[in-house]
Parts: C-alpha cells; structure tokens; sequence
C-alpha cells in the first residue's frame, strides 16, 4: 500500500506492506535512527514521536495509520543542526541523559506534554512522562530538565522536589562543615 507521511517538514512517500510500524517506516524507509524500538509494546517510550503535533508512541502505530499526517522526530527538532532545540538542550544541561537509548523518546514525549501545559508542576511533568522508562538517571534530572526548558526555576516550581532545604538550627554533623564561615 502506498502511504504519505510528512517527516520533519519534508514530504516522504513510500510502498509498504500494510502491517509496518510507524517506527519501522521513520527508520528503515526514510533512514532517521533515533526514534528506538525498545519493546514493541508501548512499555518503555524510546520509540515516542509527534503525529500532528501529538506525543505517540510508534512501535505500535501502523504506518498506514500517519498516512497523510505530520510526523516529527527528534531530528526534526533541530533542522539545520546549528542549535539544539530548548527541551534538548535542557536535557544536556541538567544531565537528563545517561545512556541515551531513552532520549529521544523522552525529549519528544517532554516536547509534546509543554506544547499542551507550558508551565507544568513536578507532578504533572511525572504523570505526563510516565509512560517513558529510563533505566539510568532515575528520572530527577530528567523532571528538572523539562522544569528549566519550560522556563520555570527548579526551586520554585509546585510540588518540586527540587527545593534546597532549610539548614537554619541545623547543626552539622562533627567533623563536617556547616557551610558558614572558614
């Protein structure tokens, strides 16, 4: 069957046998590698893209089912490759990333929860990425990351478990610094 598929802006069209995987379709067809397959399942999120402008997950979406739609992946997110997009760069910058098999999946599920709620709550960040696992970082710098590319502060945002505590009338430990003075 032949399917139309707008792939990061640019026009792609392909004859494809009706049970191929979106993701199969954006790797194999038209050569972009970083939307992973990790599961098949829609268990772990590596494979997340933007279809019309909506987070799914693409190991399990038929190709024949984005016929005609916009697809955006994490390489359509920096086109000319000259800066990163902010939720990318934020992931660098706050080491939301360990052994990048996640990544793409993330940044692309994290694009498409700010595009809906640009100003989230530590909550609503975790409920929002739920269905994206990552087996390295244990998701706080991943949760920071989407903070500070939604331009919010880490230490302010609702919810956050970000917030410095308090050490007033805390002593330290002997043989530690408390932090003031020399």
């Amino acid at each position: 069957m032949k399917v139309d598929i707008t792939v990061n802006g640019a026009s792609t069209g392909a004859d494809v046998e009706p049970r191929l995987l979106l993701a199969h379709y954006l790797r194999d067809v038209v050569g972009l590698k970083a939307t992973n397959i990790g599961c098949d399942t829609t268990s772990c999120g590596a494979c997340t893209v933007l279809l019309d402008g909506e987070s799914v997950k693409s190991c399990t979406l038929l190709a024949a089912q984005a016929d005609g739609g916009e697809v955006t992946t994490l390489e359509g997110l920096s086109p000319d490759d000259a800066e990163l997009h902010p939720v990318a760069a934020a992931f660098r910058t706050e080491h939301g990333l360990q052994c990048g098999f996640c990544t793409p999946g993330m940044v692309m599920a994290a694009v498409g929860l700010l595009s809906e709620n640009p100003k989230p709550t530590e909550r609503e960040i975790r409920e929002g990425l739920e269905g994206n696992l990552c087996r390295c970082t244990g998701y706080h710098n991943i949760v920071r990351a989407v903070i500070v590319a939604s331009g919010q502060d880490p230490d302010e945002v609702q919810g956050n478990a970000f917030r410095r505590a308090s050490t007033e009338g805390v002593e330290a430990a002997p043989g530690f610094s408390s932090g003031e003075g020399a």
